[in-house]
Order: structure tokens, then C-alpha cells, then sequence
């Protein structure tokens, strides 16, 4: 199955749930992607002592998920996209809801 995420939060323990859950249907056989939108593209700068966002989102990619990130939310936050997140547009957020089987949002 083709299973894509949006992530909408900032909020640590909401986020590292959203990413154990893509690397949960990762090792299930499916295909996922994240998009990070609004708050979500804070995803790489959340890490707290219980929730290790960014190793979930490691982990993530090294399993075969792809993360996309809003280009122009990163803009607004004066953040770069970076190798784990690279710089992505609403199109690719398209993408993702129109080819998937299941879009789940966080």
C-alpha cells in the first residue's frame, strides 16, 4: 500500500509517533512519504530527552521513506531545507495525497 503523511505539528511527542508509525508501515512492506507543512517542517529541531524526533525521521529514510518539506514554511521560519528534508512545494504535497492509498495526518 502507498501510504502518505502529513505532518502538521510541532508538538515532539505528536511528530515521533507520526514518524514511528511510517517506520512501522515501512517494515510492513508499504510505501510512505512525509510531508511537513506549517509547524511540521520544525520536525529536525524538536528533539526532547523522550522523544527523539530526528532519529525516528533517521531511521525513516534509511528504511526507504522520503520526507518533503514546504519550501515556502521553511522560508517563513528562516530555516534551509536540509539532506533528511529537502526543500519541496504545495505540487509535491499533491503528489502525495493523489497517489496514495491512505493519507494520514498528524
Amino acid at each position: 500500500m502507498k501510504i502518505g503523511i502529513i505532518i502538521y505539528s510541532n508538538d515532539p511527542e505528536t511528530v515521533w509517533n507520526a514518524f514511528r508509525y511510517g517506520n512501522f508501515a515501512i517494515k510492513e512492506g508499504d510505501e510512505v512519504k512525509v510531508f511537513l507543512t506549517g509547524k511540521g517542517v520544525e520536525a529536525e529541531s524538536i528533539d526532547t530527552e523522550k522523544f527523539l524526533v530526528t532519529q525516528q525521521m533517521k531511521d525513516f529514510v534509511s528504511g526507504g521513506g522520503k520526507i518533503f518539506a514546504c519550501g515556502t514554511c521553511l522560508k517563513i521560519r528562516n530555516t534551509a531545507a536540509s539532506d533528511i528534508c529537502p526543500l519541496s512545494t504545495m505540487k509535491d504535497m499533491h503528489a502525495i495525497v493523489k497517489e496514495s492509498d491512505r493519507v494520514v495526518t498528524f
